[in-house]
């Protein structure tokens, strides 16, 4: 069941998509922020927010990370409504915050899909005699051989069972989040969100944990990966894509079949759309002049017009919206 994950793509709906953030005491740190902070971006760069969230844990109250960070969390409802849930553990598989059985069906029976870091996937894993057709921390899989006597470790970084899946978590969660997001959202809006997160390649679920030596992409194909870094290196000046495909030694059918394939988009349209969400952040998080941020996005005329057929609004409009809601 490992490999790429399902992609069932729902862009420009308008509705929100609830995310629970389920935290146990000693909670990573790390994989908080590895969701909470791409769902939190994404929302900035978007034309209006696509998600929400909210923290949860078996009792609710103030719940600390190992970290020392503390977050005040709701307790876990026995009837949920969100679309997706993340459980973050902690250092201890055997945690009983993690026995999550029952609540995990509670997501699972309305339709959520329940996503299990790390030693939350462990226990999970013990608990229900999972085999390799999971996915956990690598350093968990010797745990687990010890304590099944059987369980023979998959290294990808996370792996879809239907309602239910497992991960190794740690920086792993940027990637597993990235793709969820990329669900809701454009192509170029998640690339975008990868890009502040300074997070250089999204890797697939089916890609391997670091250590197993396995080279990770953006995409999973190489030429795609190519084609992808020639367009964000040519945001002001775009490169016409025949050019592009005689650099790569392709010809035009094949790169859209990629496109199409990867990111469910054609070469132009991802260009077109990979600009705009950078003119997005810059009208939302510069001084840059309108004109300015058109031209340093590769639209010398026409911005304005561009940016309202996707955005729905205009550059000017939407800065004054900006004003008017920061008061």
């Amino acid at each position: 069941m490992g490999g790429k994950s399902k992609l069932h793509l729902v862009i420009n709906s308008d509705r929100q998509w609830q995310f629970d953030i389920i935290v146990a005491d000693g909670f990573v740190l790390t994989e908080l922020a590895g969701v909470v902070d791409v769902i939190r971006l994404a929302n900035r760069v978007c034309p209006s927010p696509p998600f929400t969230w909210t923290y949860r844990s078996l009792t609710g109250g103030m719940v600390e990370s190992s970290a020392g960070a503390v977050v005040s969390t709701e307790r876990l409802s026995d009837q949920p409504t969100a679309d997706y849930a993340f459980v973050i553990g902690n250092a201890d598989p055997d945690c009983a915050e993690l026995a999550l059985g029952r609540k995990i069906s509670d997501y699972t029976f309305r339709g959520a899909q329940v996503f299990l870091l790390a030693e939350a996937a462990s226990r999970y894993i013990n608990e229900n005699n999972e085999d390799s057709s999971h996915t956990t921390h690598w350093e968990n899989s010797a745990f687990l051989r010890e304590r099944t006597g059987v369980f023979d470790a998959n290294f990808a970084i996370a792996t879809e069972n239907g309602p239910v899946v497992t991960c190794a978590g740690m920086g792993a969660t940027v990637d597993v989040t990235l793709a969820v997001i990329g669900r809701h959202i454009s192509g170029a809006a998640r690339m975008t969100v990868a890009d502040i997160l300074l997070h250089e390649n999204i890797r697939d679920f089916g890609s391997q944990q670091p250590f197993s030596g396995v080279k990770t992409t953006t995409t999973g194909d190489d030429k795609l990966d190519q084609c992808i870094k020639i367009m964000q290196a040519n945001v002001e000046d775009p490169v016409p894509i025949n050019e592009i495909v005689a650099a790569l030694e392709l010809s035009n059918r094949s790169l859209e079949r990629k496109f199409k394939t990867f990111l469910g988009a054609t070469p132009n349209t991802f260009y077109r759309e990979m600009r705009l969400a950078k003119a997005n952040n810059l009208l939302l998080n510069t001084t840059m002049s309108v004109r300015e941020i058109g031209m340093a996005c590769g639209f010398p005329n026409g911005f304005s017009s561009v940016y309202k057929s996707f955005y729905g609004v205009t550059p000017f409009a939407l800065r004054r919206q900006r004003r008017v809601a920061q008061g």
